[in-house]
């Protein structure tokens, strides 16, 4: 996230920040004047809106510098500097609130569009209006969970996490080992996590909002209680404070974490592929929702395998024989 966010203040955040949070605001009324002059102003009131301002939070500011930062370059200044906590928060929020509705809108639609058996809507288990509750469950969910994971974020941006650049203090053997350890590690802890969710008494305030949705869409792979959805993500954030990982080697594991919660939730059923009894896939899942006991790894069935969840996938247990058979019902 601290690659993300530098680009972010680059391009976007620092000149948002110095028309919303001007230094000006806390500098000396001179100061305040001539960046007045100079400044394109946001508000069509930049005084009351400084006034306001003002009353804001902000690190120690010295008349030196504001008078340096308003004289020579009066619409790049902020009073909230890039390093100050309270706006790396804030930048960390709206931009990953803005990151996961994008990517779940445009991969989960596509999924939804092209790959969803839209059979499957005629499945005497899948609900009336379902994709509007998945997704209005989503869209409440991701501001809590986002809140949730700030800490995570936050430490990893000031510089507490083990990412690195380059290739010179682990090598290329650590950058191509890395990444299947990391799907490893986080597979076996989502497991245990997933299947403690599964115990009644957290199961029914937490993790039975998710298992509502029996036949699954696409558009369920994010509908999760906030705090369940927070659960199930904390290996991925604990391991680069575990373990050293490349930052761009980091970057594409969470977008590909995202990608296969989408494609885990289209309801396929197809099995006798090579990979069926290594690999969680889909048919895999929609076995987890149909009979909740089973198949709680996200990439591996081998965590299943050790601990007696493991259900195989056939085709008899596909639920669009269900569908099949109500429509041959009908036309007799």
């Amino acid at each position: 996230m601290d690659l993300v966010l530098e680009l972010c203040d680059t391009y976007f955040f620092d000149t948002l920040y110095a028309k919303l949070i001007p230094l000006s605001a806390f500098a000396a009324p001179e100061l305040t004047r001539i960046h007045n002059a100079s400044a394109t102003a946001l508000l069509p009131t930049t005084s009351q809106w400084s006034k306001i301002v003002s009353f804001l939070p902000r690190p120690p500011i010295s008349i030196e510098d504001a008078s340096y930062s308003v004289l020579s370059q009066p619409l790049q200044t902020s009073a909230w500097p890039r390093d100050y906590i309270p706006r790396q928060i804030l930048s960390l929020f709206v931009f990953t609130l803005i990151g996961i509705h994008v990517l779940y809108f445009v991969i989960a639609g596509l999924s939804y569009r092209f790959v969803f058996n839209h059979e499957m809507r005629k499945h005497p288990r899948f609900i009336k209006d379902q994709e509007k509750l998945e997704i209005q469950t989503s869209l409440r969910s991701f501001p809590l969970m986002i809140l949730l994971t700030m800490p995570w974020f936050l430490a990893e941006v000031r510089g507490y996490s083990k990412l690195y650049d380059g290739t010179e203090s682990y090598g290329y053997w650590y950058l191509f080992a890395s990444a299947p350890f990391f799907l490893l590690f986080t597979d076996y802890c989502i497991y245990w996590i997933h299947r403690w969710l599964h115990a009644p008494l957290i199961y029914k305030f937490i993790h039975k909002p998710h298992h509502r949705w029996l036949i699954p869409t696409p558009w369920a792979s994010h509908a999760f209680h906030p705090v369940d959805g927070y659960l199930q993500s904390i290996p991925y954030h604990m391991f680069i404070f575990l373990f050293p990982l490349h930052r761009m080697l980091y970057i594409s594991l969470f977008l590909f974490v995202n990608f296969w919660s989408i494609f885990i939730h289209d309801s396929d059923m197809i099995t006798g592929h090579p990979l069926e009894k290594i690999i969680n896939g889909p048919a895999h899942h929609t076995l987890h929702h149909l009979y909740f006991n089973c198949n709680y790894g996200q990439y591996f069935t081998w965590a299943d395998r050790a601990g007696n969840s493991y259900r195989q996938p056939e085709s008899a247990l596909d639920p669009l024989l269900e569908v099949i058979a109500l429509k041959a019902a009908k036309s007799d």
